[in-house]
């Protein structure tokens, strides 16, 4: 660690706290990075972990490995559990503390199952690489307990996949894990035809994609449906259990489901007693300071923040990194005596979602694109966003692949048995 004596804490190191990180390379400040996981993820592609077509090293990095060049940062692997603002100290679970100057908290988000934390165990998520290798665990041991089924009844309910959540996460594994369905495993079982396997999307509301333009949600499920997936919409989930899914008044017995339909915000709120939205995410200052701490910032899935037209905005990268960049920028100016409020402006790049490997709807507000061409624009995109050459080419090759012969080589069940799944 450099001798600066302006002290800054990151705790997080995803796209918020890692572009932050980055933007005060050259200030006159020390760093110390804190995380729970020792890797940068890349979340936009953690579905594709889950769906054995990417392997774990593939969409994370070391964070020392990002970092090592950096000789004014510090990286630490610890667990956060509170914010002593009065003192300011971030609190680890193992009873010691790390002073600061100034806090940065980008913590991102977890699961929301809307007050039934009791399906967690029947409805994974996929916010971590953990998430992702349970979720590809249980649709693998699925097949395999289909093969050993001879009640064609549980076979089929075996072969039954429920996501709940029509929003990105829950569109692009219905579309990819019906690829892996009917195409990668199709001939690998004697008992079962793979291609049997129901893929059923719940969505609450009137249509998927709710956040993009209409006509682009309705490609999206027109598309879906083309490869073969149920589209369940206007019914609210209502239970999850062993058996499967209950939505509206219909019951679904499925072997396997997964949760796609809404986060809550990591405990930031809670350890700063600070004021927070229905989501948990801090309410803070327009220039992403909590209120009463100005030297305290939260940025990304943990931060309530507002367009200037009223809406929130959304939990993705781009957001996490323009707010990551725009707070270096206040603490460089601040540094420089320049104490006046910056308030934050949200620029919005367009939304994206693949639906298998042949299609996908991009909305950058002036131009809309859909089908094989808004597909390549889609990997174009993500394949930039990663980090280092070795991991482009390597996805990029993973993805040709499976676009030319449909097989995944990332098929491998870790982990153990898993009497949930």
């Amino acid at each position: 660690m450099n001798q600066a004596s302006h002290h800054v804490v990151v705790v997080g190191a995803g796209f918020g706290g890692l572009e932050f990180t980055r933007a005060l390379a050259g200030a006159p400040v020390s760093i110390t990075m804190i995380d729970k996981r020792n890797h940068h993820l890349f979340q936009p592609l953690l579905y594709q972990v889950a769906t054995t077509a990417l392997a774990t090293s593939e969409i994370a990095w070391p964070v020392r490995h990002l970092l090592r060049k950096r000789k004014d940062v510090t990286t630490l692997l610890a667990n956060v559990v509170g914010v002593d603002r009065a003192g300011k100290r971030v609190l680890l679970d193992d009873g010691n503390a790390v002073a600061y100057d100034t806090l940065l908290l980008a913590t991102g988000a977890r699961h929301a199952y809307f007050g039934h934390d009791e399906w967690e165990p029947f409805a994974p998520g996929l916010k971590t690489l953990e998430d992702a290798t349970t979720v590809r665990r249980r649709i693998l041991l699925a097949f395999e307990k289909a093969e050993r089924e001879i009640d064609p009844v549980k076979r089929q309910a075996l072969l039954t996949i429920a996501i709940v959540g029509g929003g990105p996460t829950g569109v692009e594994l219905a579309g990819t894990i019906v690829e892996l369905a009917h195409d990668t495993l199709r001939g690998e079982f004697r008992n079962i035809d793979t291609r049997q396997t129901r893929v059923v999307l719940i969505e609450a509301g009137d249509r998927i994609l709710a956040n993009f333009a209409p006509k682009l949600s309705d490609y999206a499920m027109k598309a879906l449906e083309r490869l073969g997936v149920t589209i369940e919409l206007g019914r609210a989930v209502t239970r999850c259990d062993a058996e499967g899914v209950v939505f509206g008044d219909k019951h679904l017995s499925a072997g396997t489901i997964l949760w796609a339909a809404g986060v809550a915000a990591s405990p930031a709120a809670e350890w700063l007693g600070a004021a927070a939205d229905r989501a948990g995410r801090v309410l803070v200052e327009p220039d992403l300071s909590v209120p009463g701490s100005p030297e305290i910032f939260v940025v990304g899935d943990a931060a309530h923040v507002l367009r200037p037209d009223g809406r929130p905005v959304p939990g993705v990268a781009p957001a996490a990194k323009q707010q990551g960049r725009h707070v270096a920028a206040t603490l460089k100016a601040r540094l420089a005596g320049d104490t006046g409020q910056r308030p934050f402006r949200y620029r919005h790049d367009g939304d994206l979602a693949t639906i298998g490997k042949r299609a996908a709807v991009i909305d950058f507000g002036w131009i809309k694109l859909t089908g094989w061409a808004a597909w390549w624009l889609w990997g174009i995109a993500h394949i930039y966003f990663l980090i280092g050459f070795r991991n482009r080419l390597a996805v990029s090759l993973s993805w040709l692949w499976i676009y030319a012969t449909g097989q995944r080589s990332a098929r491998l069940i870790t982990q153990g048995d898993d009497d949930k799944g």
